[in-house]
């Protein structure tokens, strides 16, 4: 299997399809690149060459004690231009993926990359502060790890409900991708889950927003409840300098699945143009 190794040595896992211009894929917290399944193969066969990984701590990358702050992700991503020689690049985030969009750019600047989109995105700062009335009760973020810690499968496994905003009467996906999404979620050690929550909860990207001026789509389901589209996806666009919104009505959290068809061809429609 292809593997990147980082700075501090860790080995990142990642996947390379097809050919023209490069899309990298960065996945949301607590899964790994699988998830990009719909989105990695619609592509390719569309004529981009497309490259998802595994976070570390995630899937089949390296699960070190350290380094699970946007810093060091963003750097992982980095290794991984860089090893590749990736230039003119579509920047896909999703959920704390749009994390590492942002934070790469900050760090790295844009000479590898054309376009961005952030899907479903944690920034600009997703905790409720004096300076952040309008961020998610930090309450809601003690909870999640108190309940990690105490039964990280039972958690995961409720987390996916609301994550595809499935109910009784309303079957968004089927309950094989609940499992699927489930085995995925516990492919990340612990340490990593629960430190990985705690960087997408905690960091504020407001002011190294403000720099980015490469074309920029936000997608946000204004039906989600895990990262609500008024602490984030509304307030990325108007940050942005350059910036785009496109808002999915009704959609859950996870719509790289339940919108995977729009999706796909936005994403197709934005990048390739």
């Amino acid at each position: 299997m292809p593997y990147v190794t980082t700075q501090d040595q860790t080995e990142i896992y990642y996947r390379d399809w097809g050919t023209g211009k490069p899309v990298v894929l960065i996945h949301g917290w607590p899964f790994n690149g699988d998830m990009w399944e719909k989105q990695a193969i619609f592509l390719a066969e569309h004529g981009h060459r497309v490259i998802n990984y595994d976070r570390r701590g995630f899937g089949r990358s390296g699960q070190p004690w350290n380094g699970y702050d946007y810093d060091t992700f963003a750097a992982d991503l980095n290794s991984l231009m860089e090893k590749l020689n990736l230039r003119d690049a579509t920047l896909v985030g999703f959920s704390m993926g749009g994390g590492e969009v942002v934070r790469y750019l900050g760090k790295f600047g844009t000479s590898r990359v054309q376009k961005a989109v952030l899907i479903s995105a944690v920034p600009p700062y997703l905790m409720k502060t004096d300076d952040n009335p309008d961020g998610v009760d930090p309450k809601i973020f003690e909870e999640i790890g108190a309940n990690i810690r105490e039964d990280r499968p039972a958690f995961m496994k409720a987390f996916g409900q609301k994550f595809f905003g499935r109910t009784a009467l309303k079957h968004t996906v089927s309950e094989a991708v609940l499992e699927w999404s489930f085995s995925m979620a516990l492919t990340g050690s612990p340490r990593s889950t629960l430190a990985a929550a705690n960087a997408w909860s905690t960091t504020d990207f407001r002011e190294e927003m403000k720099r980015i001026s490469i074309p920029v789509r936000v997608i946000h389901g204004t039906g989600d409840s895990t990262v609500p589209i008024e602490a984030s996806g509304h307030r990325s666009a108007k940050i942005l300098p350059n910036a785009s919104l496109s808002e999915y009505d009704g959609e859950p959290h996870g719509l790289f699945l339940t919108a995977a068809d729009r999706l796909n061809k936005e994403l197709l429609e934005f990048i390739s143009r």
